[in-house]
């Protein structure tokens, strides 16, 4: 007969805890690995740095773009329920005072007694007053007729003006909640950028940034604004008046401040500074970059002339003004302000001329 042993006892210190530990390290280094703020995420040259970071502001422009096309569908949503609650308000005025008089006719009717009209001809002491008294009972109770169907109709109207408010604030908050997802995705891809930056010691992170935005050691030289470039500068006349207007507003705007969402006059982001440029030239344009693409004449490379507007990336998601010679004024991201460069250094989507 075998003998019946006891299993042998597992320290605290074994196998099992030994393996939990290794899932355990394991888990965190992937983590870091994801967040790409741990000791295991591979270490990034100056250049590939730049490269994420040029990407993560395109993502991040694409974003805003988006962001700025919701705000913009949210505005008008709340304009138009702003209109159906004023217009329904005037509809409940109305409705009020049609239930008033309805109710004074009402009341004078009953202190008439509403007597048969028979038995009040025959009480009448003057029965030709009376009979003029009847017809204006008559006509009387048409337009209390009237004022009841006025009364219906307003009750209708007021009714349907609810239903289309209710519409317009569930648009309104759908608009919203779009809105803060899209704020979230651009915060994130900021984020992310700034903390590819914060690897880099202070030289790299200049010479970096440097290039992210290739006049930025050229514009902290030029002092203030009215020592910036100006339209003169170029040689080629601006498509029209409006477009020179244009022109000129976006070389006052130089060196200032790349800010998502920002339309002036102090801050800009791209498509917001075409929009604030043709606002000063008298022409409204829409907020965002895929609907300004669509907002004149679509122009060739080789016709754009100054003033145009000039697109870039398959998806439409960056603008910025063209001011001859083959340069742009664009607001291109947060590492960089409002300045003048070559159109060659985005890919080229298209242009638009504003007629």
């Amino acid at each position: 007969m075998a003998a019946h042993r006891k299993p042998p006892h597992r320290p605290a210190g074994g196998t099992t805890v030994r393996t939990a530990a290794t899932l355990a390290l394991a888990g965190a280094a992937t983590a870091t690995a994801f967040d790409g703020t741990g000791q295991a995420a591979p270490d990034l040259t100056p250049a590939q740095v730049r490269a994420k970071v040029a990407k993560l502001y395109q993502e991040a422009e694409a974003a805003t773009d988006r962001y700025n096309g919701a705000r913009e569908k949210a505005d008008a949503a709340a304009d138009r329920l702003a209109e159906l609650r004023d217009e329904a308000a005037r509809r409940t005025d109305r409705l009020n005072s049609a239930r008033e008089a309805l109710g004074s006719a009402a009341a004078a009717q009953y202190r008439g007694g509403g007597l048969d009209p028979a038995l009040q001809l025959a009480l009448s002491a003057d029965p030709d007053d009376y009979l003029d008294g009847a017809a204006f009972t008559e006509r009387a109770g048409h337009q209390r007729a009237a004022t009841v169907t006025r009364v219906h109709r307003h009750l209708r109207e007021i009714e349907r003006l609810r239903g289309a408010a209710r519409v317009e604030l569930a648009s309104l908050r759908s608009r919203q909640t779009e809105l803060k997802r899209h704020r979230r995705t651009i915060t994130g891809k900021l984020d992310a950028a700034e903390r590819l930056l914060d690897r880099l010691s202070a030289d790299q992170r200049a010479r970096v940034t440097s290039r992210t935005a290739p006049d930025r050691a050229s514009r902290a030289s030029t002092g203030p604004r009215a020592s910036l470039p100006s339209p003169n500068t170029t040689t080629t006349a601006a498509a029209n008046s409006r477009a020179a207007t244009a022109v000129s507003y976006a070389y006052q705007a130089l060196g200032s401040p790349y800010v998502w969402g920002a339309t002036g006059p102090d801050a800009f982001d791209c498509s917001g500074l075409t929009q604030a440029a043709y606002r000063a030239a008298g022409v409204s344009l829409p907020r965002t970059t895929y609907a300004q693409i669509g907002a004149g004449r679509r122009v060739s490379r080789s016709e754009l002339l100054p003033g145009d507007l000039v697109f870039f990336y398959s998806g439409i998601s960056h603008v910025g003004l063209y001011v001859g010679d083959g340069q742009m004024i664009h607001a291109p991201n947060p590492s960089s302000p409002v300045r003048l460069a070559p159109i060659s250094e985005m890919p080229f989507a298209g242009a638009t001329r504003v007629v």
